[in-house]
């Protein structure tokens, strides 16, 4: 196993979690060197909640903003359950973060295949290196397992959803 695939099992892991707390199964770790500095995973789902804020990327960077060990932001990989939202790819590009690399990819909201050459230059001139579908199938596998329990309501209805069912 590479080291790619190995820390996505970290963040699968982490989105695991997620689920089994009622939650939308999304998780991320922050790696560098080979050593996990942040966790995290989505929160503000559970029970129908539409806390849209706590993203599992958006938890990770601030555990991150609370790492005591240096590092270098350029040298860090965000590994994603979920292919980052707008807004978390906007944070790990202000971050500094140097690389993603994420499992599954959001048909509805997903920014890192996004083309930012028409972006402003704070997000449009950021370097970061992006992987996709890297264990798919298994982050696959916890979103069918959301999307399919009928007590679940966070995205029900939505084309994530559907195109998730449809696999």
């Amino acid at each position: 196993m590479d080291r790619d695939e190995h820390f996505m099992g970290e963040a699968l892991a982490e989105a695991e979690i997620a689920l089994a707390q009622g939650e939308f199964p999304v998780g991320c770790v922050l790696v560098h060197r080979n050593r996990v500095l942040a966790r995290g995973s989505r929160t503000g789902t559970a029970g129908g909640g539409g806390n849209e804020i706590d993203h599992a990327e958006i938890m990770a960077l601030r555990r991150l903003s609370e790492a005591e060990a240096p590092f270098e932001p350029e040298a860090v990989t965000a590994y994603c359950t979920l292919e980052p939202c707008l807004m978390c790819f906007g944070a790990l590009l202000i971050a500094g973060i140097g690389r993603v690399v994420y499992a599954f990819e959001d048909v509805m909201g997903g920014a890192a295949a996004l083309d930012r050459s028409h972006w402003s230059p704070l997000y449009r001139e950021r370097a970061i290196a992006v992987r996709s579908g890297l264990r798919r199938a298994e982050s696959l596998a916890l979103f069918k397992k959301f999307f399919s329990d009928p007590e679940k309501h966070y995205c029900r209805g939505t084309l994530l959803a559907a195109y998730t069912l449809e696999q």
